[in-house]
This record gives C-alpha cells, sequence and structure tokens, in this order.
C-alpha cells in the first residue's frame, strides 16, 4: 500500500478579546539561552510546542533528542523545556499569546528547535502570533497538528515519507505555505472561512 498523507486545513473566524490587568510586559535586555534533551533510547515521543507570540524555527538533524536556542528580551517569555514520561514539552512561563503584547513595540523572541530525525513522534505546534517556519521534511512523524493565530507559516512536508501521517492545521487570520512531496499521494481537505487558496501543481 502506497504511502500518503492527509492534511485538513480548519480556517477560522476569530475574535481576539483584549483585557488589561496587573502589569504588563516590558523590553528589556536581550538574553540568549540554549537546552539539550538527550535522546535515551526513546523509542517514541509526545512534542508539543506553545511558542505564544514569536518567532519560530523547527528543523530536524539533532543527535539528540532536542537542541535549542532562544533569544527574547522580555523577561516573561524565558522558555522551558521538559521530558517527562516520553512528552517533551517547549513553552515559556507566563506570557500566553498575542493580548498581552498589545502596544508593544520592540520585542524579540526567537525559537530554533532542532530534533531528531529518527524517533517516532506525534508534533503539536501552538503558536498565537509571529512567523513560523517548520522544516520537517525527514522526521519520522507519526501525527502532526498545527494551531496558528496569526501570523505567516511555512510548513514543509516534502520528501519522500514512509509511513501515512494525518496532518491538521487550524488557522485563523493565518497565511500558511505548504510544501508537499511530489512522490507520495497527498489529499488536502480545506474548510474554508474567508480565506483564498493557491493551489498550484494540484487537482484542486
Amino acid at each position: 500500500m502506497k504511502t500518503k498523507l492527509t492534511v485538513l486545513v480548519l480556517v477560522l473566524s476569530t475574535t481576539l478579546a483584549l483585557v488589561g490587568c496587573g502589569s504588563r510586559p516590558h523590553v528589556g535586555e536581550l538574553r540568549t539561552e540554549s537546552h539539550s534533551v538527550e535522546l535515551d533510547n526513546a523509542k517514541s515521543v509526545r512534542m508539543e510546542v506553545n511558542a505564544g507570540a514569536a518567532a519560530l524555527t523547527i528543523s530536524g538533524g539533532s543527535d539528540s533528542l532536542l537542541d535549542s536556542d532562544f533569544a527574547y528580551n522580555v523577561a516573561e517569555m524565558k522558555p522551558q523545556v521538559d521530558y517527562n514520561n516520553g512528552t517533551l514539552t517547549v513553552t515559556h512561563a507566563d506570557v500566553k499569546g498575542t493580548p498581552s503584547f498589545y502596544g508593544i513595540t520592540g520585542y524579540r523572541n526567537d525559537w530554533i528547535l532542532r530534533i531528531n530525525n529518527a524517533v517516532p513522534m506525534t508534533l503539536s505546534v501552538d503558536l498565537g502570533a509571529g512567523s513560523s517556519d517548520l522544516k520537517l521534511a525527514g522526521l519520522s512523524l507519526t501525527e502532526l497538528n498545527v494551531t496558528l493565530g496569526a501570523g505567516e507559516c511555512t510548513l514543509d512536508l516534502s520528501g519522500n515519507w514512509t509511513r501515512d501521517l494525518n496532518v491538521t492545521i487550524n488557522a485563523g487570520a493565518a497565511e500558511v505555505t505548504m510544501r508537499l512531496p511530489k512522490d507520495v499521494g497527498v489529499r488536502v481537505e480545506v474548510d474554508r472561512g474567508p480565506t483564498a487558496i493557491n493551489a498550484s501543481g494540484l487537482t484542486q
């Protein structure tokens, strides 16, 4: 049986409520951090990434389970990396999504995550706002779920896939570009809201 990719894209109508309470985050000194998680004979992993408002890059190529680099200048965006009972979580301490940054300029929150190509993985990515470059070709994904609030996302699923993969994308006011494999059967279903679709090279 031939390998196939099934992609479900849900385009949502988003209402954003901005509520101010307490102290607001402020831009401070630029900080950089690196985190690594050892492989430790992991047979399969569930990885959850909650990036809030960030410039996020995910790719393969790590000899460890995860190698990551962060640069941020808002204290509340300090990254947290945790691996426990087969679940790898990458998130930040306090701030979730765009509302906390409303009216704030000059903040920086860059995440570069490199994961192991060989370990079977369920990957969930939640990005409230910002830009994301998900270079997932060559990874051993068993399931992929991406939730986008706003901003731009490039999702690279090209290459040769040796197993079936179901992909679900929940997109608000986001621009999504998908790169799909040429030699693997792909079915893309769009539950569309107010959106435009460019399906060059595909039967639409």
